[in-house]
């Protein structure tokens, strides 16, 4: 795809945009060559009026014989964050066919002036009629009538939605290709698909409840990203510039000539919130991010750009382009604007292809849609060549193997039917169910929704697929059902269903639905990364009692092969919604008796493609991303390749495990050896050991800095080593402070949390800095700072985005005795919200007064482990009060009748030495003899315990 303008502003965002809201699948790859020569016109054209009144950066393709012959028009329309230089080859290619293409910037893109309105049909969707009546006054342009050109329109994603809006508001429009676009613009931000599709038996319907859906985050986000910073003269948007534009500003005057005082306040808000979006689609999106929730408002203002709305209009030959790996705009998407707009008696044709937003085609798919797009104009607006029917096109899904080792949909073959199934007439798709198995099983909701599953990335679902679908699922957060082993192979083509039984103690439950394909080794791979977000309410509260639940999966094209198993997920989070931040426990099963998966299966011919590659093109095609995968698990240091990240089952409630750890060196020097523990949710725990111990080595080793010889080290269930995301949570403090000098603690702190790439609100910062308790001296430099400032700055910088795992070497050193005690005060608190410290230090009085839990190290060995009372009662003396003095003779008969016991009045009242007996013992004997004690404390101190350890493993 080529590569679109891009705002220094949007740098961050630059390398999604290619995939996260495509301009267009035509410029996945160049052209054939232009067929005759083409001249192009460049001008701004003024759209709209009054407040409203815009300028279109429009570029106008002629071909040469347009001149002697008028010929048809196409108006191409790019996708979000793109403009008119993202259609260029496109246009060239139609242009170089004979038609007159304009290709332009929609309002508040590239060059052209305005603000997004999302496809407003009193904005964009006036402003494509305008265009169309510019078409008109062309001598070279084809006229059906005074006024009425012959046109097509064409585009991706948002220029998608244009066609079929334009379609629906302006009738001069005659045929259109949208392709990877929505219908509802509702159901695709704010799905939930559950309950039946009315009278739909096409292949992919998916219903959408009206009244609520889960809020797709992370997609929403990228949109309102890509469209919030203002284009070119941000001084003009302020109302300071006199540009009386938001447009690129080319002409923008000298910020530092600019009087402050001359900025509009109200408009600097709205423009640096906002950006080039209309203030009611920012309002929208700002209570949608921060509440998750669907409002009448938001659905009002989505829904007044979506296509759903204009289909019973549409009389436009209509081609739909969709692609299988688009976890934004759906296989859904776009059977319901094939629904809606064959019931018109609209001719209709649908091709599924190998891409979307989450990945985009090959050039051999390109290729072939571009030629499927020029057939479709030469037909419909020319009159010229063969009828392309109004069939149905997908990949064919073919498999590489049996056992788990991946597919690919189609190849160099593509399955053609004459009729898309279930629609205007054609028969109702065929299903088979599939009987699933597995009793009802509590779900987990997190607090907070995290941590949360993670199945795709926006925009990037196309590394999720080249991992073989890798997933991550969550101990304790799903319900799961299985089939049997297949006996034959199966291909789905669309949107299989199933039926659940689901209870929630409040009535209502956020959950997402998947379909996973299980290989005969249990490698599992999720199709195209899909899930199925549910919103449910109504929900019975009694597990014995659950409430039936329809659920519609993601439609996909994804063949199971013999000895595969279908397996239905259902879980409770999923990392690119927004989720509840309540915690709570679902009951999840299978609705009734007998229950199963049905699947939609389509017949067809299979069509290898023209010109299609030859065997040894397809193995040198293996042989690359073969080399290409091994680079991969080279750089992110995996031994072995997995289907699903596997958590270890107790992960959550065991933040860290070592096994069997090892550290040698090349010179034979062994740090660390064989050392295994585990920590507990909500534990301090001290590591201790004299110089030379293995502790930091340790540490290192566990913060992904070095890598173990042997053994696993595992956080939270994940393994730990250089790169894993799992790092992620945890904040550490090893070895020296590593603050910049010449920046104030906060900018430090600042710095090193931006570094991180996480939102700033998630930093807690103010927390952080009241840990740090510096008061106005974080904003000085570094460089002044005592040894005990440095260390605290640095304590609080561990502690930024409050993680689940804080790591902290020697955080006591150059902190003066009021310190040390507010630190110890702030640990134990941090470990009693259900977070876990770990701590290294020599002050062993700080560590028996701070820490919970011991692990003892000596020669890189672990020689003891336990609590620390555990630690400090092992052996030694006991101080001893009794009620009534007059049985201390008694008390010491009592005792110096244990083994090896032996005891004596000293001046501090009764000592008891108990030489290996327990505690517990020696108390238990008193209080059988009768003898009432009010005082049993131990002698011992953690030293005397750390000094005989050591001294034993010397």
């Amino acid at each position: 795809m080529r590569s679109r303008p891009r705002s220094r502003a949007r740098a961050t965002l630059v390398a999604l945009l290619p995939l996260l809201l495509s301009s267009g699948l035509l410029v996945l790859a160049p052209p054939a060559a232009a067929a005759e020569d083409v001249s192009t016109e460049e001008a701004l054209v003024a759209s709209g009026s009054g407040a409203e009144a815009v300028e279109l950066d429009t570029t106008l393709y002629l071909p040469a014989s347009a001149e002697d012959a008028p010929a048809p028009a196409v108006v191409l329309a790019h996708g979000f964050g793109g403009s008119k230089q993202s259609m260029d080859a496109d246009a060239q290619d139609l242009a170089g066919r004979g038609y007159v293409v304009l290709a332009y910037s929609a309002r508040g893109f590239g060059r052209s002036t305005g603000q997004i309105g999302l496809n407003d049909p009193r904005y964009e969707i006036a402003d494509l009629s305008t265009l169309i009546d510019l078409l008109a006054e062309r001598d070279e342009v084809l006229q059906d009538d005074d006024g009425d050109p012959r046109v097509g329109v064409a585009g991706g994603s948002y220029g998608g939605a244009l066609a079929l809006l334009g379609a629906g508001y302006d009738d001069r429009v005659d045929a259109i290709a949208p392709q990877i676009t929505w219908n509802s613009l509702t159901a695709a931000l704010f799905p939930s698909q559950t309950g039946p599709v009315d009278e739909a038996g096409t292949i992919a319907a998916t219903p959408q409840d009206a009244d609520a859906g889960v809020y797709k985050r992370l997609w929403a986000g990228l949109f309102f990203g890509v469209g919030s910073v203002p284009t070119g003269g941000l001084l003009d948007s302020f109302g300071g510039g006199g540009g009386g534009g938001s447009g690129t500003g080319a002409d923008a005057p000298d910020p530092s000539q600019v009087d402050p005082a001359s900025l509009d306040p109200a408009l600097v808000q709205q423009s640096l919130l906002c950006g080039r979006f209309r203030a009611d689609i920012c309002a929208a999106y700002q209570t949608a991010a921060a509440t998750g929730t669907l409002t009448p408002e938001i659905a009002a203002v989505l829904d007044r750009s979506s296509p759903a709305t204009v289909l019973d209009r549409i009389e436009a030959p209509t081609l739909l382009i969709q692609g299988t790996q688009d976890s934004l705009f759906g296989l859904g998407q776009a059977d319901a604007n094939a629904r809606g707009i064959a019931a018109n008696g609209t001719p209709v044709k649908v091709i599924w292809f190998a891409g979307g937003h989450d990945s985009s085609a090959s050039d051999r798919v390109t290729e072939n849609l571009r030629e499927q797009v020029a057939g479709w104009f030469d037909f419909h607006l020319r009159g010229e060549g063969a009828d392309p029917g109004t069939g149905f096109e997908f990949p064919a899904p073919t498999g590489l193997g049996g056992s788990g080792t991946g597919s690919v949909q189609g190849g160099s073959r593509t399955v053609l039917t004459d009729r898309y199934p279930g629609l205007d007439g054609a028969d109702d798709a065929q299903r088979t169910g599939f009987a699933l198995r597995g009793p009802a099983q509590p779900v987990v909701t997190p607090a907070g929704g995290t941590p949360a599953a993670i199945t795709s990335l926006p925009g990037l679902g196309s590394l999720g697929a080249a991992l073989g679908g890798v997933a991550v699922e969550i101990p304790g957060q799903f319900a799961a059902f299985d089939s049997a082993a297949l006996d034959v192979p199966v291909e789905v083509v669309g949107a299989p269903t199933v039926e659940l039984a689901v209870s929630a103690p409040s009535g209502t439950a956020t959950l997402f639905a998947k379909l996973y394909d299980v290989g005969p080794d249990g490698s599992m791979t999720l199709p195209s990364s899909l899930v199925a977000p549910l919103a449910l309410t109504g929900l019975s509260s009694d597990p014995t009692d659950p409430t039936e639940v329809s659920v519609t999966l993601p439609g996909i094209v994804h063949r199971f092969e013999t000895g595969h198993r279908m397996r239905i997920v259902v879980s409770s989070t999923d990392q690119a919604f927004a989720l509840p931040a309540e915690p709570a426990v679902y009951t999840v099963g299978l609705a009734g008796q007998g229950a199963e998966v049905s699947v939609p299966e389509v017949g067809g011919r299979t069509e290898s493609a023209a010109g299609s590659s030859r065997w040894w093109v397809l193995l040198g095609t293996l042989v690359g991303l073969a080399l290409l995968g091994w680079l991969a698990a080279l750089l992110w240091g995996r031994r072995r390749r997995r289907r699903v990240s596997a958590v270890e089952p107790d992960g959550e409630d065991v933040p860290l495990r070592f096994e069997g750890v090892t550290k040698a060196y090349k010179d034979g020097f062994v740090a660390v050896r064989d050392l295994s523990f585990e920590v507990r949710r909500g534990q301090v725990l001290g590591l201790l050991g004299p110089n030379g111990a293995g502790k930091t080595t340790s540490l290192r080793m566990l913060m992904g800095l070095i890598r173990p010889t042997e053994g696993r080290i595992s956080i939270f269930g994940h393994a730990a080593g250089p790169g894993a995301p799992v790092l992620s949570r945890l904040g550490s403090f090893v070895e020296g402070t590593g603050l910049q000098p010449h920046l104030s603690g906060r900018d430090n702190l600042t710095l090193y949390w931006a570094a991180t790439g996480r939102p700033a609100e998630d930093a807690h910062l103010d927390e952080a800095i009241k840990v740090a308790g510096l008061g106005t001296a974080m904003d000085k430099r570094v460089r002044s700072y005592s040894q005990g400032m440095r260390q605290r700055v640095a304590i609080a910088q561990a502690m930024l985005g409050l993680p689940d795992l804080l790591v902290l070497d020697e955080p006591t050193n150059g902190l003066d005795p009021p310190q040390i005690h507010a630190m110890r005060e702030v640990l134990r608190s941090y470990a009693a919200t259900g977070r876990t410290v770990i701590v290294s230090s020599h002050l062993l009085s700080e560590i028996e007064q701070t820490c919970s839990h011991v692990v003892v190290m000596a020669k890189g060995q672990k020689i003891a482990q336990g609590t620390v009372e555990e630690i400090v009662g092992t052996g030694g003396a006991v101080s001893i009060g009794l009620v009534d003095d007059s049985d201390l003779d008694r008390a010491i008969a009592v005792l110096e009748g244990l083994p090896g016991v032996s005891a004596d009045i000293t001046d501090e009242g009764l000592v008891a030495d108990l030489d290996g007996t327990s505690r517990a013992r020696a108390l238990s004997a008193l209080i059988d003899a009768g003898i009432e004690v009010d005082q049993f404390t131990p002698r011992r101190r953690l030293e005397d315990a750390f000094l005989s350890l050591v001294g034993e493993s010397t």
